[in-house]
């Protein structure tokens, strides 16, 4: 499977972190790519703040981190998580040796975090940017102030927390694509199921993300639209099965049509009505 597929455990773990190992494990079963986290304290957001203690009840300490990246390792798969702070990616770079980061849609028009991020492109090779809530302008200022970093992925994102059909809007895949057609396009998905996912995928999205938990009704935004396992699973199958069937571009007769064009073809005949 050449697409990549993240999978967001995010805040779903509700600061259990034996909830968040089985959610490791049933990520990495399911073939995915990569075990998604976020990266950030309470305190940044200021104790004011009216989630301040919900945010105190999910972030993840520093020390679970290593054992979640180690586990990832353990395991198979990738460990990822987004940097909300020069802070916070001065943690996942400099002391976790990460070389790849996820920037979140709200960080889209934070030009000093981007830069700083940008600015270490020595250190940092790949970036997923979700575009939620921007504008096409916006995501180009952002990717200008990333030109440092070797492989960009933006990603198409509708903030709405679960997304309502209507407003998934995929063609915006196609937009991006040919807005900024030296970048990889991905889609970053809230909705309900699967068909978004397998539908960008045909619109040539090589990037996949979707939140994951154990069920969808479980309280909190990010349930609803995410991925069970077996969901999850179930999706990577699908789009391995989805990239067999695009197939190339080419028009013309393939070698498994030889048989029934020996059999079945007519062929064209030159006919002189004069």
């Amino acid at each position: 499977m050449n697409t990549i597929v993240i999978a967001e455990i995010g805040e779903n773990h509700y600061g259990r972190w034996d909830l968040c190992r089985g959610m490791v494990e049933r990520v990495a079963a399911s073939g995915a790519t990569y075990a998604k986290f976020q990266t950030y304290t309470a305190n940044q957001f200021g104790t004011d703040h009216p989630w301040y203690e919900e945010f105190k009840g999910v972030e993840m300490p520093e020390d679970v981190h290593f054992e979640m990246q180690s586990l990832c390792k353990q395991l198979g798969v990738g460990f990822l998580s987004s940097t909300f702070t020069q802070r916070s990616t001065r943690f996942l770079v400099d002391r976790m040796g990460l070389d790849t980061l996820k920037l979140a849609s709200s960080r889209v028009t934070d030009l000093e975090l981007l830069n700083d991020v940008n600015q270490r492109a020595d250190q940092v090779k790949t970036v997923f940017l979700s575009t939620g809530m921007a504008t096409l302008e916006e995501v180009r200022v952002a990717v200008d102030h990333l030109d440092g970093i070797d492989d960009l992925t933006i990603l198409h994102c509708t903030s709405q927390y679960p997304t309502a059909d209507e407003n998934v809007n995929l063609r915006a895949v196609t937009t991006l694509q040919q807005a900024l057609p030296d970048l990889r396009v991905g889609y970053s998905d809230h909705s309900r199921g699967p068909q978004a996912c397998l539908a960008a995928v045909a619109l040539g999205a090589e990037v996949i993300e979707k939140h994951f938990t154990y069920h969808t009704g479980m309280p909190g935004d990010d349930h609803a639209g995410a991925a069970t396992p077996g969901m999850l699973a179930d999706l990577v199958a699908q789009i391995d099965r989805l990239e067999r069937m695009l197939g190339s571009a080419e028009v013309g007769r393939s070698p498994a049509e030889e048989r029934a064009a020996q059999a079945l073809r007519v062929e064209m005949l030159e006919v002189d009505f004069d």
